[in-house]
């Protein structure tokens, strides 16, 4: 296998993931509003900070996958990169900016205790992790289904070029099955009422993006499927049903890593139908930008190569170990009562 495929792999590989554990991430910032409801202030508040609790430990560093991915693409292929940033530009900006105003107001929402400082807060890291779930998702079904580029590798097309159908529908089943996933895993993380709330919300957007998926995924497939990609995508299907059978029973970390496995491999056949193209031109296949095409030099490659193999199984073992380490279940009365200054 030659250097350019070895990184086409490693750049999925990266992608997958990002979004496999950043997805969760959004998920619950998503349902922030949903299972952090309750009877009074304080009741919302305690939800709201269990739930943020889930992921404190673990999100930043799941965002080392996206700039890791970013970082790497960059290098190894800078044509995709600038064609994709170029063409791209104004759905990604709008991405950065919501994920900076989620990180924000995760990390500011408990620096003071106000109603008001807090609730200006949660819509910021709701909208900021329905915002990028959502556009991922038209991004990367643009990307694979092919979108107007010249015969220079120049993107043509404009910003409403990329909401086409069959990129929304990548975009509504990408944030839905976030939302399933990010129960999925509250469910794991949490004890009492909101693990049972979690589990209910897993079951119904489980099915949801069960179905949203298979749709997808056939239309998807039926453009530009192959083999391999057909037969991942069944395995998609099947494993979104055992996370959804495994839910019901309890089961929560089994169905956790059901969904883990589904959107994994949604990435990875959306990767398998991309190949051996990085960027494939809907009006003129012959003008899409290969891998080949878009590869630095094999001097460039080989010192990457070494790179990603001395640093690559760094970052993961400290990653798990992180996750091992915060493992423990919480609950509503793990929560201490607030100590910031009073606000409005």
């Amino acid at each position: 296998m030659d250097l350019v495929t070895v990184w086409f792999l490693i750049i999925g590989v990266l992608w997958t993931g990002y979004f496999v554990l950043e997805g969760f991430d959004f998920g619950v910032g998503m349902l922030l509003p949903v299972l952090g409801r309750g009877r009074d202030e304080h009741e919302r508040n305690q939800r709201r900070r269990v739930l943020l609790n889930t992921i404190g430990p673990v999100w930043d560093g799941n965002e080392v996958w996206l700039l890791t991915a970013a970082g790497a693409m960059f290098a190894a292929f800078p044509e995709w990169y600038a064609t994709l940033f170029s063409g791209f530009y104004l759905p990604l900006l709008l991405i950065l900016a919501a994920l900076i105003i989620r990180n924000v107001g995760i990390d500011y929402r408990h620096k003071r205790d106000g109603v008001r400082w807090r609730a200006r807060w949660d819509a910021a890291i709701i909208v900021g992790s329905y915002v990028p779930a959502l556009l991922w998702g038209v991004a990367l079904t643009n990307i694979v289904a092919g979108v107007p580029l010249d015969a220079d590798h120049e993107y043509v097309g404009g910003l409403l070029t990329l909401f086409n159908p069959l990129a929304l529908l990548g975009g509504v089943t990408f944030a839905v099955a976030f939302v399933a996933h990010g129960a999925l895993f509250v469910a794991l993380k949490t004890t009492g009422e909101i693990r049972h709330d979690a589990r209910r919300i897993a079951s119904k957007f489980g099915l949801l993006a069960l179905t949203l998926a298979s749709f997808l995924l056939v239309w998807l497939g039926l453009r530009t499927g192959t083999t391999a990609s057909w037969v991942l995508s069944g395995i998609v299907v099947l494993a979104l049903m055992a996370g959804i059978f495994y839910n019901a029973r309890g089961r929560e970390g089994r169905g956790f890593a059901s969904m883990f496995a589904a959107i994994g491999l949604v990435v990875a056949a959306y990767f398998t139908m991309l190949f051996p193209d990085v960027m494939p031109s809907a009006p003129n296949p012959q003008w899409s930008l290969s891998a080949a095409d878009a590869a630095s030099t094999p001097y460039t490659l080989q010192i990457m190569t070494w790179v990603a193999v001395v640093f690559a199984p760094v970052v993961v073992l400290y990653q798990s170990w992180t996750y091992w380490v915060f493992r423990k279940r919480i609950g509503t009365q793990h929560i201490p009562a607030a100590t910031g200054p009073v606000g409005e």
